[in-house]
């Protein structure tokens, strides 16, 4: 990948509101050179989609996020990919890694309330062929998503210092 090309990634990944204008100021380039690169890159499936990282709690509403731990026991021939792949699909589902270490996939889940999230776990993705174990943890409060700490700044301390 091209410096210019990361660049303006980079950009865009910390901004998704920037015009090519810009970031063509940003980067030296120009505004057609940024256009047609986005434009290719959207083509090529590098730039997925463009999202804003919302502070629901602000407007009063609830959404709760869970980190689910599962244990799976993968297929000959496909690994975790067909449980992955099933798993995914699910609109509950806000993310899915594959992971090393204690447990093999992590799902982030978003839902309603607590219920909502107890009953995917228990109904959906639990008796799933191949799902050995699940370990569920609730996300009490958020501070920083996608990069972005969540309060704007309140409340943020300056590095304590060391004392004796």
């Amino acid at each position: 990948m091209s410096q210019p090309t990361e660049e303006v990634l980079r950009l865009l990944e910390d901004d998704a509101r920037l015009g090519a204008a810009e970031i063509a100021e940003r980067t030296g380039l120009a505004p057609a050179q940024v256009e047609a690169l986005v434009k290719s890159l959207q083509e090529q499936g590098v730039i997925r989609r463009y999202k804003a990282v919302v502070n629901w709690e602000r407007l009063g509403v609830e959404h709760v996020f869970a980190f689910i731990e599962v244990k799976v026991a993968p297929q000959r021939g496909q690994g975790f990919d067909a449980v992955a792949e099933r798993i995914m699909k699910f609109p509950e589902v806000h993310s899915l890694y594959l992971m090393s270490g204690t447990y093999d996939l992590h799902v982030v889940v978003e839902g309603k309330d607590m219920k909502e999230i107890a009953y995917f776990v228990a109904e959906k993705l639990a008796p799933l062929d191949n799902v050995i174990s699940t370990a569920t943890h609730f996300v009490l409060k958020r501070y920083k998503v996608d990069g972005d700490v969540i309060e704007d700044g309140e409340k943020q301390s300056e590095r304590l210092s060391i004392s004796p």
